[in-house]
């Protein structure tokens, strides 16, 4: 017996076998879940997505393209998912996007205003998008929402610049979706996780030395592994966390809890 036998869901944001969304899907489907996946657009993409779930869910994965920064596209990935599944007990949310020409120190006041409303746009409203065509499927049975986050959405991380201020938005925005969907036993939380070497982080300015600085400050002197961020998805959308709602759980180590 599974912790989430019988669960099923979608992740939305496994671009390879690195990224935090893989060890989610990885950690949720050897609980017992069945996992759907959406990638982003082009044949390429989709190569590199299939293969990278086809250890964790085989061959014949249920994958389906979306651009997030479109409604339309998005309307067409929730239609396909609730003709293939008369449900969804969980969403996982784990994209992001900033112009990588302004994740440089020193560069946070010239950013334009399209590259920052950008980064909002497809960082954090993109979960209140898919929340809300989650909800109805969502409210059968009721599910959890999952959203990726990092410390630099709280306190300032050289080079991380529009993207911080796009993870404090969507932080803000999944306890707004919390409180607003918690009458339909939908729960909505964030999981800060720790520094990870991926295709996302790699395009910051000053990361080179950051794996190396958080194993330094982190109490538990090591880095931020996949699985411990893996584990703590498994329970949230487990069922002992049916009382946890509107939260931000790092998972970095203890690395937020050091002052200096």
């Amino acid at each position: 017996m599974g912790l989430l036998d019988g669960k099923i869901g979608l992740v939305v944001g496994v671009a390879n076998e690195r990224s935090y969304a893989w060890f989610i899907a990885k950690a949720l489907t050897e609980a017992g879940a069945k996992c759907a996946y959406a990638h982003l657009p082009g044949e390429k993409n989709e190569r590199r997505t299939r293969r990278a779930v086809t250890p964790v869910s085989g061959e014949d994965a249920w994958l389906c393209p979306v651009d997030a920064g479109s409604d339309e596209q998005l309307d067409t990935l929730f239609e396909r998912y609730n003709e293939s599944f008369d449900r969804m007990d969980f969403l996982v949310h784990s994209i992001a996007f900033a112009d990588r020409e302004w994740l440089t120190p020193g560069k946070f006041t010239d950013t334009p205003r399209e590259a920052y409303l950008s980064a909002i746009d497809i960082s954090a409203y993109t979960l209140a998008a898919m929340a809300r065509r989650a909800r109805e499927p969502m409210s059968r049975t009721g599910g959890s929402i999952i959203c990726m986050s990092y410390y630099g959405g709280e306190k300032v991380v050289p080079g991380y610049n529009v993207m911080g201020v796009a993870k404090a938005a969507l932080e803000c925005t999944a306890r707004y979706l919390a409180a607003e969907l918690g009458e339909q036993n939908i729960r909505v939380n964030t999981i800060s996780g720790g520094y990870l070497r991926t295709l996302a982080s790699s395009a910051v300015g000053g990361t080179d030395t950051m794996a190396e600085h958080a194993i330094q400050r982190a109490p538990l002197r090591r880095a931020t592994e996949g699985e411990d961020v893996g584990g703590t998805a498994v329970y949230l959308v487990s069922d002992l966390a049916r009382g946890v709602t509107g939260e931000t759980i790092y998972v970095d180590c203890g690395v937020n809890t050091i002052g200096v």
